[in-house]
């Protein structure tokens, strides 16, 4: 198990049966950059991996 997945796992239990849209989603991650400037690369890694879920894959 990773470090993270207590996290993940936390934010099921807690949250896991809300609905939340991407704009709500989007705005939680800037205020998250806000707090922990030194997070940018990895939220931004994250959110780029969202957006592109559906994109047909190159092989």
């Amino acid at each position: 198990m990773y470090f993270t997945d207590r996290g993940i796992e936390e934010l099921t239990e807690r949250r896991g049966a809300e609905e939340v849209s991407f704009e709500w989603l989007a705005d939680q991650l800037r205020t998250f950059v806000d707090l922990n400037p030194e997070f940018e690369t990895p939220v931004e890694r994250l959110a780029t991996w969202l957006a592109r879920l559906d994109d047909d894959f190159e092989d």
